[in-house]
């Protein structure tokens, strides 16, 4: 990444209380997710990139456009930042229908083709056929979709996401997530996403940040950070990894298909993916087990064969997380500290993975 790509910051800010220090190079595009405990200073992050906090000794930059540096005496205040903020809550105008608040946006916009660039924000959002109805109408997935759309209308080098989807229910996130999916892979701008869910985590992040009271935990691409046996990201039955690959067989008789990643193969449920077409799978570490051989009179279809990276202990004492390598991949598996003494395996010894069950996300 040269100096001028992707997002500069470092940011100091001291309170009675708390104490932030980042410094990150985060990627050009895609979307960052900002993950962590409540009261990490997730919050707070986005709010001093957007220019809505002041802290001090710090640098901003997005691209080539300098927001912040008190190196050099610049500070460029929060209305003349090229951002676009989506907040917890849609903050639509109730009383007016959808494309009154559409061009609310507009009026923000001092960038030619602001009507074209609104027009392809309803496209990618499908909220063409909301256009006529009252804000106050909407569900809570509806006034999010019309609140991005309304914010990628102003064209912003950088949009900032706060828990965008915290106030929905479960049926209303899964909703909206697809749309959110299809942003990432069509908008050529970085996106700073706040979100506590493991879930969203782990469809959504290209990159991740984990912050600790203030301080970078972890900074990534989303697939390695995860992959972390010490100091895990993620504790608990949230626990696992994300892997890429391609569909490379559907079997119209089991409904299953078959997805090839760097390292093996794995069979999922067919949810009508094509042939070939890319996806991510999320593979919990509860859901592998090891073995020294590989079993054939089992109901567990995935075997993938792997070398042990890493022994950790896991949350309770009866447990540890192993790290399986499997080619350029890697895998974590939850076992008993028990089974492995009965294996007899360690670090560097070549096993198979059992995959119980794996989520294509």
């Amino acid at each position: 990444m040269s100096s001028t790509d992707g997002l500069r910051l470092r940011l100091q800010l001291a309170r009675k209380d708390f104490q932030m220090n980042v410094d990150l190079d985060l990627p050009s595009t895609g979307i960052t997710v900002l993950f962590g405990s409540s009261g990490s200073g997730k919050t707070t992050l986005l709010r001093c990139v957007a220019g809505l906090e002041r802290f001090a000794n710090g640098l901003v930059r997005v691209g080539s456009d300098l927001w912040q540096d008190d190196a050099r005496g610049v500070y460029v205040p929060t209305w003349q930042r090229d951002l676009g903020f989506v907040f917890q809550e849609a903050s639509l105008f109730e009383h007016l229908k959808v494309q009154d608040n559409l061009a609310f946006g507009l009026k923000r916009s001092k960038k030619p083709g602001a009507s074209q660039a609104l027009a392809r924000a309803i496209e990618l959002l499908g909220i063409g056929q909301l256009l006529h109805r009252q804000a106050a109408g909407l569900s809570g997935g509806e006034k999010q979709r019309v609140a991005i759309a309304r914010a990628l209308a102003t064209q912003p080098s950088l949009l900032l996401l706060d828990e965008p989807l915290s106030a929905l229910d479960l049926t209303r996130r899964q909703d909206i997530l697809p749309w959110l999916e299809k942003m990432r892979g069509e908008l050529s701008i970085p996106m700073l996403y706040i979100t506590h869910s493991a879930d969203e985590l782990a469809r959504l992040a290209d990159h991740l940040v984990v912050l600790d009271k203030g301080y970078v935990k972890a900074s990534g691409a989303v697939q390695d950070v995860l992959a972390r046996v010490e100091s895990p990201v993620i504790v608990g039955d949230d626990a696992g990894v994300v892997l890429r690959g391609r569909v490379a067989q559907r079997d119209p008789l089991w409904y299953l298909a078959r997805v090839a990643f760097s390292g093996g193969d794995l069979w999922v449920r067919d949810n009508g993916i094509a042939v070939g077409q890319a996806v991510r799978l999320r593979v919990l570490a509860r859901d592998v087990s090891i073995s020294v051989h590989e079993t054939q009179d089992t109901s567990i279809q995935n075997h993938i064969h792997g070398h042990i990276e890493a022994i950790a202990d896991d949350a309770h004492p009866s447990q540890a997380l192993v790290r399986i390598r499997c080619g350029k991949s890697i895998l974590l598996g939850r076992v008993t500290k028990r089974a492995i003494d009965a294996l007899n395996v360690g670090l560097g010894d070549a096993i198979w993975a059992q995959v119980k069950s794996v989520a294509v996300i």
